[in-house]
């Protein structure tokens, strides 16, 4: 039996997919940049309503500085590949763009070997390749 964490991924492909069809059609008629503040303001609401909720404001748990400064990174990165994703929507097809997008699973796979010391076996390895393969073919003009 799988895991829990397959479960919370596969909910976590539901809501991307959801998402990059609901993106494509609410940013249509405005500047992607605005879109992404839009989705920005909705995803931090949701999340003080649910961290306040739940209650956990408080925690026993206080976060070094560094654990801050890679969150902090963290949302650099994620605010940056939201803004290229809104513009890449604007100007492509959902279709094409969002399985593009997606060359992001080669990447972490790549960068997890480097950065955080992962170990990934000859299938883990093939089934990365297959994915690159996979968006260098949608990605190909026909």
């Amino acid at each position: 039996m799988a895991g829990e964490w397959v479960v919370w991924a596969l909910l976590s492909a539901a809501f991307a997919a959801a998402t990059a069809i609901l993106a494509k059609a609410g940013s249509a008629a405005i500047d992607p940049d605005l879109a992404t503040l839009i989705r920005t303001a909705v995803v931090l609401v949701c999340l003080l309503v649910l961290v306040t909720a739940t209650g956990k404001w408080t925690t026993s748990e206080t976060p070094s500085t560094r654990t801050v400064t890679l969150l902090v990174l963290s949302g650099i990165a994620t605010g940056a590949s939201w803004l290229c994703y809104f513009r890449a929507l604007k100007a492509g097809e959902v279709s094409k763009v969002a399985p593009v997008d997606k060359l992001s699973v080669v990447l972490v796979a790549v960068f997890a070997v480097v950065f955080l010391r992962e170990r990934l076996n000859a299938r883990e390895w093939t089934g990365i390749g297959l994915v690159a393969a996979g968006v260098l073919v949608l990605a190909l003009k026909r």
